[in-house]
């Protein structure tokens, strides 16, 4: 018999309570994006298993892969556990969040088989092949070239911004496989492919933080099974289309776990107390405290509309408004936020990690600078704009 939301969310209570782990000496990526270093990456690694052994992770994915083959509602308990004790990230976010889901929607038995529990246990790591050096923004004009061989795919071409590349064991890849087929969509096929085959090479990518956590990843007449495409050759724009659904919150199916650690703006509250301005603390300035208000205000935001987009009738007019628009806010707001964080630092705001003089160790400087990352990936925020107005509002395609 299923345990009660209630009861569940009383264990996980207590499981967080005694596990979550206390500050390390070393620092704590705060998106799956940052997880530069091996230390950082066998941390994680090791607290994702743990969550997922203690059946916090998971809980909502089917039993027979590996799930917990409980509900959503289960999972949402767990993850708000862990939200209040601001566990580390669960860092296989490619796999926890899309991939995984993608497979269990369309995947077939064998896929399902093959990589849901290993996605689950961080056995196995997933990066994303979607963004190549020359075609930025335009995913539908991704030349890296697939060609069949029998029970193979031959890829050549390259791959940029691949996440965890350098530790992945698979990759969500676009590739195309029909240079002339009627238009450039069409000639698109997904694939769930091996990173560690020969032809596979990642170089870091050292971000203007100092950290490696991207890599640009190269083909060279590397061969991959057949059996890894998703639904059928020529289908891959499709699919892509779907995984960005997961990527960008709008279609459910996640495994649960926090991916970016969430600034609390009550956190900046008691940085705002310790500030001054000429020689006056800030919070004695008026503005200064309408501008923590308006954080706070939109923080309860966030979180009365995500528990609105889970009530069908109050989202009748326009089912897909608040989960595609919750990607934009949520990044835009990460970046504003800390960006006012720092503005209340002065002259200290110009050291950054590792400095003497920097505030909180350059902890708001480097979630400042790493906030860009994610007002980019899975869509751009211009992008997401005009996703929003075309599928939410109904508004003219853009040219």
């Amino acid at each position: 018999m299923s345990k009660d939301v209630e009861e569940f969310a009383k264990e996980a209570e207590a499981w967080f309570a005694e596990h979550t782990p206390g500050p390390q000496d070393f620092m704590l990526p705060l998106t799956f994006m940052e997880v530069g270093t091996d230390q950082q990456f066998e941390f994680l690694r090791d607290w994702q298993r743990k969550v997922y052994e203690a059946g916090f992770l998971g809980a909502a994915w089917p039993a027979e892969y590996g799930g917990g083959g409980l509900s959503q509602a289960h999972q949402d308990a767990a993850t708000k556990v862990m939200r209040k004790y601001k566990t580390p990230i669960m860092f296989n976010t490619i796999g926890l969040g899309w991939a995984g889901p993608l497979i269990l929607d369309i995947g077939t038995e064998a896929q399902k088989k093959k990589h849901i529990k290993g996605i689950l246990n961080a056995e196995d790591v997933w990066c994303q092949g979607f963004s190549e050096p020359d075609n930025g923004s335009d995913l539908g004009n991704a030349q890296l070239r697939a060609v069949r061989d029998g029970d193979d795919y031959v890829l050549n071409g390259s791959k940029i911004w691949t996440t965890l590349g350098h530790h992945a064991k698979y990759m969500i890849l676009l590739a195309r496989t029909d240079p002339d087929a009627p238009n450039k969509y069409a000639g698109l096929s997904f694939m769930l492919i091996p990173m560690r085959v020969p032809g596979i090479e990642t170089t870091k990518i050292r971000k203007l933080t100092g950290e490696h956590g991207f890599t640009q990843t190269f083909f060279t007449d590397a061969r991959v099974p057949a059996d890894g495409l998703m639904g059928k050759e020529g289908e891959g724009w499709k699919v892509a289309m779907q995984t960005l659904m997961y990527e960008r919150n709008a279609k459910g199916g996640q495994a649960g776990g926090l991916s970016i650690t969430e600034v609390d703006p009550l956190e900046i509250l008691d940085l705002a107390r310790g500030a001054k301005r000429s020689g006056e603390p800030v919070m004695d300035d008026p503005i200064i405290r309408d501008k923590l208000v308006d954080f706070i205000i939109e923080t309860q935001a966030f979180r009365q509309n995500a528990a609105r987009a889970k009530i069908p009738p109050l989202n009748r007019d326009c089912p897909q408004a608040i989960p595609l628009m919750s990607k934009l806010m949520m990044t835009e707001y990460t970046r504003r936020i800390n960006e006012f964080a720092l503005s209340l630092q002065g002259t200290k705001s110009g050291y950054y990690v590792g400095e003497d003089n920097a505030v909180d160790d350059g902890y708001w400087h480097r979630g400042y600078l790493n906030a860009f990352s994610a007002t980019i990936g899975g869509g751009t925020s211009q992008i997401q704009r005009n996703i929003i107005g075309e599928h939410a509002l109904g508004l003219p395609k853009t040219r």
